[in-house]
């Protein structure tokens, strides 16, 4: 029987297949031509571990977000005219991405295959892929649009206060904002007069880039006196990264920490930066950057717990140290991090990591260890440290 591996060795264009949970299951000698990686590294990655992808407006292609996965599981063709791939090297490279999806008839046990993947370094205009019914948004770090696999150059508005519009549009999905209050928002110093003139020309123009990029400018409704925007018609990396969490979650709870795993990195690698960093003094999305905030450093705990629960304490830790990072007075991770260091057979690195700890709570905030952590860290260091003998 001909397999989808075979088709892969034999395509002359730089080629992988793929299985239902996105993990390559053949790798070509021109793939690994373009990308520098051999067959050895790249079978069983998830393929956003290799492609690394970027819209070329740079925001992130490979990541949950992806409408390839999608695609696959509903029998659809997928593809990117224009993207930037990650060499081994850490170069981008410029290129473009097709892809066939087998038929249910198609697809074996043994095989597993469900989609093969083809890359270019030029690319046409993709034929029989579907256009996109929702506009792809970025929120989380830096803000970025993208729309039918092409990112939107949004910094090349004719309007800022356009992009300012539709962020706040986006920070309630569904929930008709007043056009008194996007004035207050936005112009807040401006009569009521004078800001409705601006705000009536700022829509226009929002529209206006929405059309030019392919998108119905529609999405953005006019409902009396107040704009929305309809949650179907948008894919908002916030909303996938709260989703993730949540079947991570689930999926520790139900004992499986392998799939947990695998939503807790996709979250974490939809987490760029806080929602809207560029935006950070508005408030009209401060309580929602501050919702995010904190569903992140669930994340991290969760991600720690689950590390820790396999045995990959040096996992844990890593992830123990990015929460502290992110807010130093959070004391759970410091006693998780301890821990880790503990069950590692390094109580010694428990004990440095609480004396460095310990000296930024106070110079910096002015706080104490609470009885918690001073007792994990008692337990802890009571131990004896054996010195670490010297190999020859």
């Amino acid at each position: 029987m001909f397999k989808a591996s075979d088709m892969v060795q034999y395509s002359s264009d730089p080629a992988f297949a793929v299985d239902e949970e996105l993990r390559v299951t053949a790798w070509n000698t021109a793939a690994e031509e373009l990308l520098g990686y051999p067959v050895s590294d790249a079978i069983g990655l998830r393929c956003s571990s290799i492609l690394q992808a970027l819209y070329p407006t740079g925001e992130k292609l490979c990541s949950a977000m992806c409408r390839g996965g999608s695609c696959f599981s509903l029998g659809e063709k997928w593809g990117i005219e224009e993207c930037q791939l990650r060499h081994m090297n850490g170069d981008m490279l410029p290129a473009g991405i097709s892809s066939v999806t087998l038929p249910p008839e198609a697809r074996t046990d043994e095989d597993r295959t469900v989609a093969i993947i083809f890359m270019r370094k030029a690319y046409d205009r993709l034929a029989g892929v579907k256009p996109e019914r929702r506009m792809r948004v970025f929120t989380l770090g830096r803000f970025g649009l993208a729309f039918n696999g092409k990112g939107l150059s949004v910094e090349t508005w004719n309007r800022r206060k356009a992009a300012v519009v539709l962020k706040i549009l986006l920070g309630n999905l569904n929930i008709p904002v007043h056009r008194e209050q996007l004035i207050e928002w936005i112009w807040p110093d401006t009569d009521p007069v004078k800001g409705w003139q601006r705000l009536k020309v700022t829509i226009s123009s929002l529209r206006n880039e929405l059309r030019k990029a392919g998108v119905n400018p529609e999405i953005i409704e006019t409902v009396g006196l107040s704009y929305v925007l309809r949650e179907q018609t948008v894919c908002v990396d916030s909303a996938v990264f709260c989703d993730l969490v949540v079947r991570g979650q689930d999926a520790m709870k139900g004992g499986n920490l392998t799939r947990a795993q695998v939503h807790f990195e996709e979250a974490r690698a939809l987490y760029q930066g806080d929602l809207f960093e560029d935006e950070p003094y508005a408030e009209w999305c401060s309580v929602e950057r501050e919702r995010l905030r904190e569903i992140h450093l669930e994340l991290l705990s969760s991600m720690a717990t689950c590390y820790s629960g396999a045995g990959n304490h040096l996992a844990a830790s890593q992830v123990c140290r990015m929460a502290l990072s992110t807010d130093p007075c959070r004391e759970s991770f410091v006693r998780m991090l301890m821990e880790c260091f503990d069950k590692m057979g390094r109580p010694d690195w428990a004990r440095a990591q609480f004396l460095s700890w310990q000296r930024v709570l106070g110079s910096e905030y002015g706080l104490e260890p609470t009885s918690a952590t001073l007792s994990v860290y008692g337990r802890i260091t009571q131990k004896r440290v054996e010195p670490r003998r010297k190999t020859a």
